[in-house]
This record gives C-alpha cells, sequence and structure tokens, in this order.
C-alpha cells in the first residue's frame, strides 16, 4: 500500500483513539458530551481530520473502500462550511455508530 495512504490511515486511527480519549474510562454519556464545550470541539476537529484523510486516501486512490466515505467527507465539510448547522445529536451519532465500523476498517486496512 502507497507510504502516503498508509499515513492518512494512521491519522483516521490516531483521530478516532483520541475522540476515545475525552470520555472517562470508556464512558460515552451524552449530557456529559453536549454540555462540555471543550469536548465539543475536540471531537469536531478530529472529525474534520478524519474527513480529510478519508478525502485525500479516495483522492489517491478510489478503489479504496471505507463505508460511509462520501458522508465522512460531507460531514467534514459541513463542520467546517456550515459549522452554525452542526447538531450535538448528529455528532454524537456519528461518535457511537459510525467511529467503531471505521476504526474496524481502518485497522483491516492498515494490516494488508
Amino acid at each position: 500500500m502507497d507510504k502516503e495512504i498508509k499515513t492518512w490511515l494512521f491519522d483516521i486511527i490516531s483521530a478516532i483513539t483520541e475522540i476515545d480519549s475525552f470520555f472517562e474510562e470508556g464512558k460515552k454519556i451524552f449530557k456529559n458530551y453536549s454540555s462540555d464545550l471543550k469536548t465539543k470541539r475536540a471531537v469536531e476537529r478530529n472529525l474534520e481530520i478524519i474527513g480529510e484523510a478519508v478525502k485525500r486516501i479516495l483522492d489517491k486512490d478510489d478503489n479504496i473502500s471505507l463505508t460511509n466515505a462520501r458522508k465522512i467527507i460531507d460531514t467534514r465539510n459541513r463542520i467546517i462550511h456550515g459549522y452554525d448547522t452542526i447538531s450535538d445529536d448528529v455528532i454524537w451519532g456519528i461518535v457511537i455508530n459510525h467511529l467503531p465500523k471505521l476504526k474496524t476498517e481502518v485497522e483491516k486496512l492498515m494490516n494488508e
């Protein structure tokens, strides 16, 4: 696999790991997230990084398959350009429902 692609895959894993580290002992509680501005901004920043890394990967090799890749990129764009339309519920849904699957897919790609 291309060295740049491996670097971007590593960036995705690092961002997901960092997001997970924001939650005490792995306890992900929406109320705690939504009431902590620093955590919300840190999560959003890491989602921007993930979206940019996915975009770069697909630009370099469109044969790499990541579930919801287009939605990941669109979320990045929305956070950056439509920051005032981002809801805590949407971001939370991504953290809880989509990042674990993305992490598994990226780890698999890194081991190929």
